[in-house]
Parts: structure tokens; C-alpha cells; sequence
């Protein structure tokens, strides 16, 4: 902009070249102001977004995963609930024992059957001696 007078000539130069420096003053301390927010920031031991997020994922990966084990527990524990034979099975146990058992006294008998037979054995009045 030209104008007559010198005087508002070189205000407007001094002006523009004060706007340029002001505009460097401007961008100098913002990348000062930034670098100590890094420098503070880095101090803090913060995480990264990427890290944060990768972090998140597995966090609602592993809540799904334990709801659905909790969901699997639960539907077992009511299947053994829904079963009340399961629990009597030792009982049946208990049963083939006694017939072992049975069958350990019968060996005996028949032992004791042979054995009078040849004379050696209780004496005489028992079902050994009977046949």
C-alpha cells in the first residue's frame, strides 16, 4: 500500500515485519510449549493409544471367554444336579462287593465240603458234611 507520507510507509513496513516476528514467536512457543508436554507426559509413565487399545481388546476378550465358562459351569452343575442316579453309583459298588464277598464264602464252603470229605475238616455237623 502506497501512500504519500514516508512516515505511514515505514509504519507499515515496521508493522508486517513485527507480524512476521510475532508469527515466529508464535510457532516457536508452541513447539517449546509441546516438547514439555511431551517431556511431562513422558514422565508419567502413560501408555499409547495403540497400547491402550490393544489392551482393551484382550480385556473384553477375556471377559467373554470367562462368561461363557461361567455359562458352561452352570449348565454342568445343573446336569449333575438333574441326575441324582450319578450319586448312587457308588452304592451299586458297594453291591458287587458284597457279592464278592458272597462268592469268597462260597469258595470257602465248597473248601470246607472237600476238606471234610477226606477227614480233615469241623467234625461232622455242618453243611460240608451233609452230602
Amino acid at each position: 500500500m502506497q501512500t504519500q507520507n514516508p512516515f505511514f510507509d515505514d509504519m507499515a513496513r515496521m508493522m508486517s515485519g513485527a507480524m512476521g516476528v510475532a508469527s515466529g514467536m508464535r510457532e516457536e512457543m508452541e513447539q517449546r510449549l509441546r516438547q514439555m508436554m511431551e517431556n511431562a507426559t513422558s514422565r508419567m509413565d502413560l501408555v499409547s493409544r495403540e497400547e491402550f487399545e490393544a489392551v482393551k481388546a484382550m480385556a473384553v476378550k477375556a471377559r467373554e471367554e470367562n462368561e461363557a465358562l461361567a455359562k458352561r459351569v452352570a449348565e454342568l452343575e445343573s446336569a449333575l444336579k438333574a441326575k441324582p442316579a450319578a450319586r448312587s453309583a457308588p452304592k451299586k459298588t458297594a453291591a458287587k462287593s458284597s457279592t464278592k464277598s458272597g462268592a469268597t464264602r462260597s469258595r470257602k464252603a465248597s473248601t470246607a465240603k472237600t476238606a471234610g470229605s477226606t477227614g480233615s475238616g469241623s467234625g461232622g455237623s455242618g453243611p460240608a458234611n451233609e452230602a
